[in-house]
């Protein structure tokens, strides 16, 4: 997750009214009151960004909860890679040499799926494909994982939020088990947000960024979570996102990225945040277990 601007303004948001199985079982959360640990764009930190490989290896590391991000191919296709360009994490630039700036929208997922998405990360993981939304969803679910979606720059692809619900609909994952407990959908943008919620209220929402505490109320009418850089976070600022119901009748929640260290992990697991999304989840798990 990068940081960016938010894509309604204060003044806006404020007129709206006032929501293969896991290797070890401390796999959710580290302890009755600790905070969850998700696993970001898989363990990133020992696989390949958003690859299945990635989320295998946070299975193998006992990690319930694993964070992606979805983009979307010039035909429609939903595929699950980080940045607006294929560049940093394929093979692109030798396979389609005159496609600068190799922008996801630009390719089919046919070219796509033909891209190396593993050398870039060790010579193990040669061959390793980004994977499409449906491919990545099957796997979680035979992983018997949990997900924390991202819409990456949803301005790009109109319309990406109804079509991301429908994936998730047709892999069966809007049913009740899955809303009350193993999805949340989050974004930077606060309008891509507000959309899934008014499309499907049962969803679990959260928003990328740290509002001004004034600006809480308006956005716990549609996002049931508030998650900062950990850079942005104090203890009083995750009390008074707490101090907020969302749109679920429950407290928001604060889950804080990106942690990949033992000291800042058991720093902001003092501010009492509700989760921490790492490259490198063991290391955060054992820091604040």
């Amino acid at each position: 997750m990068h940081v960016r601007a938010v894509a309604v303004t204060t003044t806006a948001l404020l007129g709206v009214a006032l929501t293969a199985p896991l290797s070890h079982a401390r796999a959710d959360a580290v302890g009755d009151d600790g905070p969850t640990v998700v696993a970001h764009r898989g363990a990133s930190g020992y696989a390949p960004e958003n690859t299945l490989a990635a989320v295998d290896r946070a299975a193998e590391l006992g990690i319930r909860w694993v964070e992606n991000d979805v983009q979307r191919t010039r035909d429609g296709e939903l595929v699950v890679l980080h940045d607006e360009s294929l560049a940093r994490t394929t093979d692109v630039e030798e396979v389609f040499p005159d496609r600068s700036p190799w922008k996801v929208k630009d390719f089919t997922a046919a070219e796509i799926a033909r891209l190396d998405a593993g050398s870039w990360f060790g010579s193990q993981y040669a061959g390793a494909r980004v994977p499409t939304l449906e491919q990545y969803v099957h796997r979680v679910e035979r992983n018997h994982q949990k997900l924390l979606l991202e819409l990456k720059s949803p301005g790009l692809y109109p319309g990406i939020e109804r079509q991301t619900l429908k994936v998730l609909a047709n892999e069966g994952w809007l049913d009740r088990r899955h809303v009350a407990g193993r999805l949340v959908v989050q974004s930077f943008d606060a309008d891509s947000i507000r959309t899934v919620h008014d499309l499907k209220p049962a969803v679990k929402t959260g928003f990328l960024g740290t509002p001004a505490v004034s600006e809480l109320p308006a956005y716990a009418e549609f996002a049931d979570q508030i998650n900062p850089s950990y850079g942005s976070l104090s203890m009083s600022y995750v009390s008074a996102v707490h101090a907020f119901t969302g749109p679920h009748g429950r407290p928001l929640e604060v889950l804080t990225w990106t942690v990949n260290d033992a000291d800042t992990a058991r720093r902001v697991a003092g501010y009492d945040v509700d989760g921490i999304i790492t490259n490198k989840p063991d290391v955060v798990r054992d820091a604040v277990d």
